[in-house]
């Protein structure tokens, strides 16, 4: 992911710890749910994602975009407003939102983060996808996410920041938790953590620590969610960017037991000779992820978007072969302006073909859903 691409959200840490107070007690004797997730003790709810997600992925891709309901082009803050409903008369199929920013308390673009979590009970109340990836700041400098000055060495178990990234972890996880429903039962969430870290912007990247210290931090997050806080909604997403070769990709893998889906994010689609190119990324990642009982998606995608980009780039890449074709979603990036976008809005140039991008059978959108999260 470029600098540009700014994430939004945040809250200060007494509203993220007033969410621990209100919480359901949790069951004494829980009782497993699945034997193939990272979480035995997922919820039925999430556990019928997934596996409804797997299945439909044979033959369908959801479209999402991330941000999606917060501003677009023209317009912020605004009820039931999307540029893609506003393009197509339909929602996308899976929501992105970051929680960027922890544990600084600023609100970025100018976005209530209580807003974030009523977006994201909008989407899910209409059978929507919702993911959330993790911009946090560099927890030993205090500056921002794209400050690769070594932090991971310093937030393990042994380092000096230690107990200070916990609290930070702490607050992540009260607000995950206030991800309820109308029933108060939790939401569903792909978690995307420490993402693209095969590249070296991020303070968890591949110069600022070592494969070992990065699976060590994977894990230690993954364990504290899951165990201590017994967050049981979330499914885990490991997602590099632009890799080429299964080596490339299990590189800095943290394991089949500390990971459910396999994600790629890839911003080269700017060129026509780089269709093949994601396509191919896209196909070993579908094979590698039915190998080991997964499945894949396409995490972060995006480009300058020219007048046929959906169909004749992003869409032949999807449908490059039988595997590229298994991705369970694609997901564009925000639309901030008119200078930084990577979804359609009302009179650009891309419209009529992402109309067509939007008929087509393999695509899949909010109103055309199944229920994901029934057994």
């Amino acid at each position: 992911m470029k600098p540009i691409k700014i994430a939004f959200c945040i809250i200060t840490t007494s509203l993220l710890l007033l969410s621990c107070e209100s919480a359901t007690e949790p069951d004494s004797n829980p009782q497993p749910t699945n034997d193939f997730m990272v979480d035995p003790f997922a919820t039925d709810e999430t556990v019928s994602l997934y596996r409804n997600l797997k299945e439909l992925a044979k033959r369908k891709i959801l479209f999402g975009h991330q941000d999606d309901l917060a501003y677009g082009i023209g317009w912020s803050d605004e009820q039931g407003e999307s540029d893609i409903y506003r393009v197509v008369q339909d929602y996308p199929a899976v929501y992105g939102w970051d929680i960027g920013a922890l544990p600084g308390g600023n609100i970025l673009d100018g976005v209530n983060f209580n807003s974030i979590r009523e977006w994201i009970q909008e989407g899910y109340s209409r059978g929507g996808v919702i993911t959330i990836s993790m911009h946090l700041d560099n927890p030993t400098t205090g500056n921002d996410a794209w400050d690769n000055s070594q932090a991971v060495t310093h937030i393990l178990p042994d380092g000096l920041d230690h107990d200070s990234y916990m609290e930070t972890l702490m607050r992540i996880a009260s607000f995950l938790q206030s991800l309820t429903d109308a029933d108060s039962r939790p939401i569903p969430v792909f978690f995307r953590p420490y993402h693209e870290h095969n590249h070296n912007w991020p303070w968890w990247g591949a110069s600022s620590c070592t494969p070992e210290e990065y699976n060590e931090l994977w894990r230690m997050t993954v364990s504290y969610l899951r165990d201590e806080r017994e967050l049981h909604n979330l499914i885990y997403v490991i997602s590099p960017q632009e890799v080429d070769t299964r080596e490339a990709y299990l590189h800095r893998y943290p394991g089949d037991d500390w990971v459910d889906v396999l994600g790629l994010d890839n911003y080269q689609l700017y060129r026509n000779d780089m269709v093949s190119i994601l396509g191919a990324q896209l196909s070993m990642i579908t094979q590698l992820a039915e190998e080991k009982n997964k499945f894949a998606a396409l995490t972060e995608v995006g480009a300058p978007i020219t007048e046929t980009w959906w169909t004749q780039r992003l869409l032949k890449a999807l449908k490059q072969d039988e595997f590229s074709r298994s991705i369970a979603w694609a997901l564009v990036w925000r639309n901030a302006s008119e200078e930084h976008h990577f979804a359609p809005y009302p009179g650009h140039v891309s419209v009529p073909d992402f109309y067509r991008f939007y008929a087509d059978s393999l695509t899949m959108f909010e109103s055309q859903l199944p229920d994901l999260y029934g057994p």
